[in-house]
């Protein structure tokens, strides 16, 4: 089916939930305004409805092919990334200096919800692109910006990640890539990755990949890794493309969805060695690289809602078509549409309010990101703590939020959801990758758990819960009808929430597997309840607008109602099993060390 950009929704989401106007008065972006927001997000929404939307299909059933040697990617991208550049959509977060349109980076993600959701497997290239900039303008060197950076902004170029190999996958400290100094400040690269989204392709005349691999004298350990530009291309010191560096994909993965991305095993040093030159300090790679993962991260959020607003409108659009049964309560007459019936209402009344809170939590993030990158002094700092809270929820819960609206969504259309010709299942396919790449939802657990939670003893979190409190305090101060028991739903999340964190802070090191076996939970539980609560604050918007409230904001404040009666009530079952699961578990002895 066809896809229609949510424009009116994304952009009082980006307003009502997470409060962009907090940007205006940075003085970072003197072109962004909150009136601009909704002609930038339409011209996004007819681009994506009109000229990547129809390709999606074609993506999934004629996926890109590795023929001799040149991986040829799906009918119809090449021509639609070329338009998509020259738009100049991906040049829309950076600095002018480095030849952007200098917009926050939150406007960016959500003009990608659109992008993505038309075709979520060529969302990978920009994505990727765009990171791969953002680590170019913070770590790469005058000539590295000088002869990669305005290509990369502009989405003429486009960029890889590489660090998985055979041998490691989420582990790093087993990398085996090695790159030798040529002699001129060059190095030589060998070794081979895997499953490099994007490793090659027909789209675009260079490819830049950004490589994790060892100096000769590197330390063992994540310690020892450093971060290499390697083009496909060689470029001349004045900047024109020159011969074939010493890299090739060997094979194209054949994946269980997103077949239209082109994810490569790439080998490089077969010959003379890959030239490249090194990002920042030797055997600092990691860190560097981790410029490019934060904001990747953040970003498959967005793929994470931007399926689900998929699957989401193609359930609807089929429950609306498709009759049977009659109406609840009646034992003859015409048949009904399926949506006339509780539970399929239940089903769709869920897939878009779980899109709906991942959309929030997806874009308060983000307005985040460009305070902690924008924001002068102490509140540059404040910023920062939050985003680095902020970003594992974000990825765990927008993605699992992916997985889970679209499994709905082959279960409203029933059987015909299973097969193939409605385009349900390709929904869920391409969904499912989402909690796995860009460090899987366990690790994002473990990262909230360990560095965000335990390190600072607790202070960013307890600081995210005031916040909560505060939006408790105006539900329950509002005598706004319409809000319905929202206030006390959420009062009692919170106090889940706020309980559970203190039980995983006073649990000793010797004994962090207890906390460890609730990881997922707690992140779960925080999710939601933070989630409930940028829903409640565009409630109140809405509430506030009355009869001045438009189709959006009506949208958003029954959302609101439905989430919290019926997800946020979650929130006490998981403090149980946050704080009362680890034994059982432990108990099973599951694990080859635990049998021993």
């Amino acid at each position: 089916m066809s896809y229609t950009a949510p424009v009116d929704d994304i952009a009082f989401a980006l307003g009502g939930m997470a409060r962009a106007e907090r940007l205006e008065s940075l003085g970072a972006f003197p072109d962004f305004a909150g009136e601009d927001v909704q002609a930038v997000l339409e011209e996004a929404g007819r681009f994506a409805d009109n000229v990547l939307a129809p390709l999606n299909v074609a993506g999934d059933r004629d996926p890109a092919r590795l023929e001799n040697g040149v991986v040829v990617t799906s009918p119809g991208w090449k021509e639609a990334y070329a338009a998509f550049v020259e738009a100049g959509w991906n040049a829309l977060p950076f600095p002018e200096s480095a030849g952007g349109q200098n917009l926050p980076f939150a406007l960016n993600a959500a003009v990608s919800e659109a992008m993505y959701a038309a075709v979520p497997a060529l969302s990978l290239v920009p994505l990727l692109t765009q990171g791969a900039a953002d680590l170019l303008i913070a770590h790469g060197t005058e000539e590295q910006r000088r002869l990669y950076l305005p290509h990369l902004v502009s989405g003429e170029w486009t960029a890889t990640m590489q660090l998985t190999e055979p041998q490691s996958g989420s582990d790093l400290s087993d990398l085996r890539t090695r790159a030798e100094p040529a002699g001129d400040g060059t190095y030589r690269l060998r070794g081979s990755k895997i499953f490099i989204s994007g490793g090659d392709h027909d789209m675009v005349p260079n490819i830049v990949h950004l490589v994790l691999g060892r100096l000769p004298d590197a330390p063992e350990g994540t310690r020892g890794i450093s971060l290499f530009l390697v083009p496909k291309l060689l470029v001349e010191p004045d900047g024109r493309i020159g011969p074939r560096n010493d890299l090739r994909a060997v094979s194209l993965e054949h994946k269980m969805g997103f077949h239209g991305s082109p994810t490569c095993v790439m080998a490089y040093g077969e010959n003379e060695g890959a030239l490249c030159t090194l990002i920042g300090e030797p055997h600092r790679g990691l860190a560097a690289m981790f410029t490019m993962m934060n904001s990747s991260r953040l970003m498959v959020g967005v793929q994470g809602v931007a399926v689900a607003e998929r699957a989401t409108q193609q359930a609807r659009a089929f429950a609306a078509e498709r009759r049977q049964g009659r109406a609840p309560g009646a034992a003859d007459g015409p048949q009904v549409s399926i949506d006339a019936h509780p539970d399929v209402q239940r089903m769709l009344a869920t897939m878009a309010a779980r899109t709906a809170a991942a959309r929030a939590l997806c874009l308060e993030a983000a307005v985040v990101f460009d305070l902690a990158h924008k924001a002068e002094g102490p509140e540059r700092q404040r910023h920062h703590a939050r985003l680095q809270l902020l970003t594992p929820l974000a990825k765990a819960f927008a993605t699992e939020a992916g997985v889970d609206v679209a499994s709905l969504g082959v279960q409203v259309h029933g059987g015909m959801g299973y097969i193939e010709e409605t385009g349900a299942a390709q929904h869920l396919r391409d969904a499912r990758v989402l909690p796995i790449y860009e460090g899987t939802n366990g690790i994002q657990a473990v990262d909230l758990l360990t560095r965000k939670l335990r390190r600072d003893g607790g202070a960013e979190a307890g600081a995210q819960i005031a916040e909560i409190r505060e939006v408790v305090d105006r539900l329950l101060g509002s005598d706004g009808a319409a809000l319905g028991g929202m206030g006390y739903r959420l009062s009692e999340a919170a106090g889940h929430l706020e309980a559970a964190t203190g039980w995983l802070l006073e649990v000793d090191e010797e004994d962090i597997v207890q906390a460890l076996a609730g990881a997922s939970d707690y992140l779960r539980l925080f999710g939601v309840t933070l989630a409930a609560s940028l829903l409640a604050r565009g409630a109140l918007a809405a509430v506030a607008a009355g009869a001045e409230a438009g189709p959006a904001a009506g949208r958003a404040l029954g959302l609101a109602r439905f989430y919290a009666d019926n997800m946020l009530v979650a929130a006490g079952s998981l403090r149980q099993a946050i704080v009362g699961g680890a034994p059982s578990l432990i108990a099973l002895g599951i694990g080859a060390d635990a049998a021993e």
